[in-house]
């Protein structure tokens, strides 16, 4: 498998900076859309809204319509909605993270995969975050000391 070369590690550094930023993101995200999904397609059946005539920060209630959708009963802004478009949009963003990652540390595709599966499995972006963060600070780590040995034995021989 080919590895990365040591003139890429300054940015594999901060594509993985960013990577770790998107991916706490993502998972609060996430969240925020499950706790919205629960609350909407449970028995409770509210969506959560700011301002209007509820006040500030408010539960309305969704109804079936005609044709057996969910509608809203809420005015304001409708935080539900916002959270759902919020984070597929920053879905992307943690994607293209992923990718940068993935490709700059040559990873096989599979690893691309379980990346982009952080976005779409509650809790796993924070697991993610935390084991390539990990792996890729001790690969850069290990191949900059490897490097360092030769340079440094090179160094102290003497010409004849």
């Amino acid at each position: 498998m080919p590895q990365p070369k040591l003139a890429t590690f300054p940015a594999i550094r901060g594509a993985l900076r960013f990577y770790q930023i998107c991916s706490i993101i993502t998972g609060v995200g996430l969240l925020l859309l499950v706790t919205e999904m629960i609350l909407k397609y449970t028995p409770l059946a509210v969506e959560v809204f700011a301002g209007g005539s509820g006040g500030a920060l408010w539960l309305a209630p969704v109804i079936a319509g005609p044709e057996g959708e969910l509608v809203s009963t809420g005015d304001g802004v409708n935080l539900s909605l916002a959270i759902l478009i919020i984070h597929g949009w920053f879905y992307v963003v943690y994607l293209f993270a992923c990718f940068r990652v993935w490709s700059l540390m040559r990873w096989p595709f599979w690893r691309f995969l379980l990346l982009a599966a952080g976005g779409v499995v509650p809790f796993l972006s924070f697991v993610m975050e935390w084991f390539v963060a990990r792996d890729v600070k001790h690969y850069l780590a290990v191949r900059e000391a490897a490097e360092a040995v030769p340079a440094s034995a090179a160094a102290t021989e003497s010409p004849r």
